[in-house]
């Protein structure tokens, strides 16, 4: 029997993938890419959640944002069996982590002189 939340068909699975992998690269991407594409990176996915008020990949992959809290990361962690409050990890990544994230990319390159691994 197939979750409610996982990805139904080739199409949605490839995106739902993809969505994984652009997570990953937000949380390692500091430490990979110059904090300029990371911050463009960032602005775009704030700019979004901003003006569209949702995720837009989250759709594509079969994740319905209109039916409450639910984002792409309460469903990663309710498959490993940890269930935080929706709303509250909702507003969390919605007005605060991205934020957070490109703060702390331009502290570690800038401030502190780290080199990312792909750097000019």
């Amino acid at each position: 029997m197939q979750e409610a939340n996982s990805p139904s068909g080739s199409k949605e699975t490839l995106i739902f993938w993809v969505h994984f992998v652009f997570v990953i690269i937000a949380w390692a991407g500091p430490f990979v890419f110059p904090w300029y594409l990371m911050v463009i990176g960032y602005g775009v996915v704030v700019g979004q959640f901003l003006y569209y008020n949702r995720c837009l990949m989250n759709e594509a992959h079969g994740l319905d944002e209109s039916t409450g809290d639910q984002t792409f990361y309460s469903v990663l962690f309710e498959s490993f069996g940890f269930h935080p409050n929706r709303r509250r990890l909702k507003i969390i990544i919605r007005k605060y982590l991205y934020i957070i994230l490109a703060i702390a990319t331009i502290i570690l390159q800038l401030g502190m002189g780290y080199k990312p691994y792909f750097s000019a």
